[in-house]
């Protein structure tokens, strides 16, 4: 078995392009082992599948990968929304920190519950002041928010959670069995996912990342979300390539109509949490009848064991959680939290989620069993606080027009220029058949 278990040795990729992002941590240099783990994966896949007479070689461009960790997308003559709910953001507690992340209504609701407060960022402040932070991330967690205080890299490797996550491995690679992946007379050196049904259910920020990549290679994706749900600061970052349809998997239609396509499937990832698509009725039992010759990829926030497996988790509060931001703060020597300067937890861990599929895939072509892959935002931050830094003095700031596609791109909102691709494995070159387009503006079925 060689499915993905490590970022590639430096060796398996070239290299072009200098710089770093400003950073306590190696973020540039995670952005580009990251891509290089796309790059050898599916230069593996392409020779496994017969679609080349030799390897390809894969290439990384540095500049490029650390800024497709940002936003890729600039609009021209329009401003995206903005990430964040007014309430959202660092607050300082009577002994502490703590972030509370309210863009969902629903955790809004719930921090404002707990605080006895309404939606107004100076009143939010006082209230914060009088809790200390672990028992109001407790108490917002237990009203069903989401909210994450500042703890120490030394506290968090102490934190039962934070024990647990060091003894998950990066990949989790579980449930060993046979596939037959689908023919795909489609496929070619230079689109070797030509062909391939993504099924995406997933959202900010890791998941959609992952998909996006496999649409740059040729892949089908089709995501899949609740009809009231939107994210307008990212969605024209992360739906490019795909098809985006509304189904309610609480109805007996919505859900009857993921079935069939789950069974049409060739890939299927999602970030649901540990136990929830059994609620679903989609148990592994279930999804092995309905697709038993899918590729499957999944990750949560805080890992998949310990007390903290099923808590619902985004990025800025991993960072929060694993003593990133802290970190960031004596680095910087500032008074305040200081995450990292992109959301790197997120972006990392989807192109990990791309290269797990493309390893899973190659398991299946060499006639392997091959596994289900699980990995987290927590047990990629555990990645990044050893990663080494190089001594580049060259800090990669703003994206310049250079660094941008010369061609416009007509996204669902607007036109606006792409970034230019980082990675290129021989022939195949990221590139992208569909805009980014809004939610719901598909048919839930394969194009």
């Amino acid at each position: 078995m060689s499915l993905l278990s490590a970022l590639p040795s430096t060796d398996s990729y070239r290299t072009t392009g200098k710089g770093a992002l400003s950073s306590a941590f190696a973020v540039s240099e995670l952005a580009t082992a990251t891509f290089g783990a796309v790059g050898q994966e599916l230069a593996r896949l392409t020779a496994a599948l017969n679609l080349s007479s030799d390897m390809p070689e894969a290439t990384v461009d540095h500049r490029l990968a650390s800024l497709w960790y940002g936003f890729s997308f600039k609009p021209d003559g329009w401003e995206m929304p903005s990430l964040w709910d007014a309430v959202a953001g660092d607050y300082q507690t009577a002994d502490g920190w703590i972030r509370l992340h309210t863009n969902l209504p629903r955790h809004r609701a719930a921090a404002l519950k707990v605080l006895e407060v309404k939606a107004d960022k100076t009143a939010v402040a006082q209230a914060v002041r009088t809790w200390a932070a672990s028992e109001l991330e407790s108490a917002v967690v237990a009203q069903g928010g989401v909210a994450a205080a500042m703890r120490s890299r030394s506290d968090w490797l102490d934190h039962p959670q934070g024990r647990a996550v060091s003894r998950d491995p990066l990949i989790g690679w579980h449930s060993p069995r046979q596939i037959t992946l689908r023919d795909r007379p489609e496929a070619s050196a230079a689109r070797p996912l030509a062909g391939l049904r993504v099924l995406d259910l997933t959202r900010v920020l890791a998941g959609p990342v992952s998909t996006r990549t496999l649409a740059a290679f040729g892949a089908k994706v089709l995501r899949i979300d609740p009809p009231d749900w939107d994210e307008p600061g990212v969605i024209p970052d992360i739906s490019l390539g795909k098809s985006c349809a509304y189904l309610d998997l609480k109805s007996p239609a919505g859900l009857e109509k993921l079935q069939d396509l789950l069974s049409q499937a060739d890939v299927f990832i999602h970030g649901y949490r540990p136990g929830a698509l059994d609620g679903l009725g989609l148990t592994k039992a279930k999804r092995d009848e309905l697709a038993p010759n899918r590729v499957e990829v999944t990750l949560d926030a805080y890992g998949w064991q310990g007390p903290w497996a099923s808590r619902r988790g985004f990025d800025s509060l991993v960072q929060m959680s694993a003593g990133i931001a802290d970190a960031g703060r004596d680095w910087a020597k500032a008074d305040k939290p200081t995450p990292l300067p992109v959301q790197a937890l997120d972006h990392a861990t989807g192109y990990l989620m791309a290269a797990a599929t493309l390893s899973a895939m190659v398991e299946a072509a060499s006639g392997n069993a091959t596994m289900m892959g699980q990995l987290s935002l927590a047990r990629t931050a555990e990645l990044l606080a050893v990663l080494s830094k190089s001594e580049t003095q060259e800090t990669i700031s703003n994206a310049t027009p250079e660094d941008y596609d010369t061609r416009p791109e007509a996204s669902g909102w607007g036109a606006g220029r792409r970034l230019k691709p980082a990675l290129t494995v021989g022939a195949a070159k990221m590139v992208w058949d569909r805009p980014a387009s809004k939610l719901g503006t598909s048919a839930p079925a394969w194009p």
